[in-house]
């Protein structure tokens, strides 16, 4: 049996049908009393091969499902995408009707074998659930070689990219959500679980028609379908309380591939999602969104990214990467398998990703994330930074109480701030970084364990006050109570104390109590 990745279909190929929800339920059923979900897969393969998967390397789980098991089976019908005895399939699904709603096919040269039309693939999803991502066949993304498809139209599965916007999606329940650009439909199926009304939006119909099949099979409502660009299938007096964006945001000379080229020069098509997003937002809502955008020469990138913000809406968005441009053209050449062509092909392509940066002065290219919340507030908080270190998901509720905390700081002025109570954070800890034997530390370190990690360097008093906040006395009282230990004046350390307080409180080492 080949052990090679099939190419994929022509984008035209046959899909199953979406009116056979019979068909759905059956298969859904058989797939998991087959254990032929995330958890099950992870028994069967062992972790190293299941990592594999994730790179789209292949061998290590056709080694691991040489026996005759049906999970066996089915692991190499729709992860592996192999043709399978037909005796087989039939012990853990129903075949004939798979086949008559076109989940299944017969192999071309014999007839006593079957093969998957789609890839199906387990997913672990919110509160344990056993959910199923549907793409074109050999699209998982990942893998040194690229997705090996170039067709306009492919439709990818899930990737880190996909499940990164995830996890740092706001989950609390909502009326209506927007999922644009919804490729194989993994963030409605998230929102399906606690958004009344899901609607998703692709340029294209083959995306639509996975999506249907990614939460038909999930066993999730269906979602409103439309197909359309960025905002263009949304009437303007439609809005939302969460929109969530994983956009063709690629910054490419050409738009050859619809599910990562967004067709406009340079970063307009990310500046054009997040400017028309605060529109579409209820008060209250959430609009988050991966993107890249340009550090050109010249600009602050942090001021470009500043006035893409739509008025009324805050925003925290955070740079997590940035290549320089010969970087970034060769990740995404890789990616559409262009190195695999011939050299002259290569480079003149090479050449080409060069000249466009070069013409609109461009050093390098960040990527990141960028959250925005409609407050209608006079002066909107608008945070831009840099974080590049580990960080731990899901961070949704880390979000949330990102702009919970961007309201108690709008709301309390220096004096409402002294006489505010406090608490330090639960995965705080203090860090006291100096030579053995010193007599004092030369510097102190406040240090997040959970969420963002982040790690902030505090002066004696900082490190003193935020020791002390348990809540029970004022932050005025505690540097009262500084200020008599370490001899300095109780006035001038309440005056220049509030803005160390706000940044702490801002980054969530400190909570306000109660």
């Amino acid at each position: 049996m080949s052990t090679s990745h099939p190419a994929p279909p022509a984008a035209s190929a046959p899909l199953p049908s979406t009116d056979r929800p019979d068909v759905t339920a059956a298969l859904r059923d058989a797939l998991r009393a087959a254990s032929f979900t995330a958890d099950g897969l992870l028994e069967l393969l062992g972790a190293p091969a299941y990592a594999a998967l994730a790179r789209s390397e292949v061998v290590p789980a056709l080694r691991a499902t040489r026996g005759d098991t049906p999970l066996e089976a089915l692991v190499r019908l729709f992860l592996l995408q192999q043709p399978v005895p037909l005796a087989r399939v039939a012990a853990a699904l129903p075949v004939e009707a798979c086949v008559e709603a076109g989940w299944l096919t017969r192999a071309a040269d014999r007839a006593d074998e079957v093969a998957a039309t789609v890839d199906v693939r387990p997913y672990g999803g919110a509160d344990g659930d056993d959910w199923f991502i549907v793409s074109d066949l050999g699209c998982a993304v990942g893998g040194a070689g690229g997705i090996g498809s170039r067709q306009e139209s492919v439709v990818l599965g899930v990737g880190g990219a996909s499940t990164t916007l995830a996890g740092l999606t706001v989950r609390t329940p909502v009326g209506a959500a927007l999922d644009l650009g919804t490729g194989s439909g993994i963030q409605a199926l998230h929102a399906s679980r606690h958004a009344t009304r899901v609607t998703a939006t692709d340029v294209n119909p083959r995306a639509l028609h996975i999506t249907a099949l990614t939460l038909a099979l999930s066993g999730a409502p269906a979602a409103d379908l439309r197909e359309g660009s960025l905002f263009e299938p949304v009437p303007e007096e439609e809005t939302y309380d969460l929109i969530v964006s994983n956009p063709p945001f690629v910054i490419s000379p050409d738009a050859r591939l619809t599910y990562r080229d967004g067709g406009m020069a340079g970063d307009d098509l990310c500046r054009t999602l997040v400017q028309q997003a605060g529109g579409r937002l209820n008060p209250g809502g959430f609009a988050q969104f991966l993107a890249n955008w340009q550090h050109v020469e010249g600009e602050d990138w942090q001021e470009r990214l500043r006035s893409w913000v739509p008025r009324g809406c805050d925003a925290w968005i955070v740079q997590r990467e940035v290549q320089d441009v010969t970087q970034y053209a060769e990740l995404w050449l890789r990616d559409a398998g262009d190195h695999r062509d011939d050299t002259a092909r290569y480079q003149s392509r090479y050449d080409a990703w060069l000249d466009a940066f070069e013409a609109r002065k461009v050093k390098a290219v960040g990527f990141g994330w960028i959250t925005l919340r409609r407050s209608e507030a006079p002066e909107p908080s608008v945070i831009v930074e840099e974080w590049p270190h580990s960080v731990e998901q899901p961070l949704g509720d880390v979000v949330r109480a990102h702009f919970d905390r961007v309201d108690f700081l709008r709301a309390h002025d220096d004096a409402a701030l002294l006489a505010g109570h406090f608490r330090l954070a639960a995965e705080v800890v203090q860090e006291q970084v100096g030579l053995p034997g010193a007599e004092d530390p030369e510097h102190v370190v406040l240090r997040q364990y959970r969420g963002m990690r982040r790690a902030t360097t505090v002066d004696t008093v900082g490190a003193g006050f935020a020791g002390v906040c348990d809540g029970t006395l004022s932050a005025g009282r505690i540097l009262d109570a500084i200020a008599q230990l370490v001899g300095e004046d109780p006035v001038a350390l309440r005056d220049r104390t509030p803005a160390q307080i706000r940044l702490l409180v801002e980054q969530g080492f400190l909570e306000p109590a109660g």
